[in-house]
């Protein structure tokens, strides 16, 4: 079981499009779970490479948005969580005309290290386009200040 939620759906949506408006129309959090969230790719024309489907970029992109905030889920909005390492295996090529999705699974939440599992889907497929395995840093807590 992981912590507590922080930050649904409607709160990490709202973070995304303040902090990160370049990529907000992209992105959409459909839910927080009990072990991460689902975060939803809505696939344009920018998105995919020469033969119609999604760019490995573009798949790599929504794993990290979607680890990044499954994490902020549980400890609030801390903008300067960043990745420190990834593995991806890229299975099968999604299917064309169709919204990509990434189920996180939050493995381990440290104090400085976050560790989470993230499945891609093309929107109607029950077996994964891609599989991502993610750590992240976490800051530190700010020091109080001292007047």
């Amino acid at each position: 079981m992981t912590a507590a939620i922080i930050m649904d759906a409607k709160a990490l949506n709202a973070f995304v499009t303040q902090e990160f408006g370049q990529v907000a129309a992209d992105f959409t959090v459909d839910q927080v779970t009990d072990q991460g969230i689902r975060l939803r790719l809505q696939v344009a024309e920018r998105h995919l490479r020469p033969g119609g489907t999604v760019s490995g970029p573009t798949m790599f992109a929504l794993a990290d948005v979607a680890v990044y905030l499954a994490i902020l889920s549980r400890i609030g909005p801390v903008a300067l969580a960043v990745t420190t390492g990834c593995a991806m295996d890229f299975m099968r090529k999604p299917a064309a005309g169709r919204d990509l999705y990434c189920d996180v699974r939050i493995l381990k939440l440290g104090r400085v290290l976050a560790v989470a599992d993230a499945l891609i889907f093309s929107e109607g497929e029950s077996q994964p386009v891609a599989r991502a395995n993610m750590t992240y840093s976490i800051p530190p807590a700010a020091p109080p200040a001292i007047s």
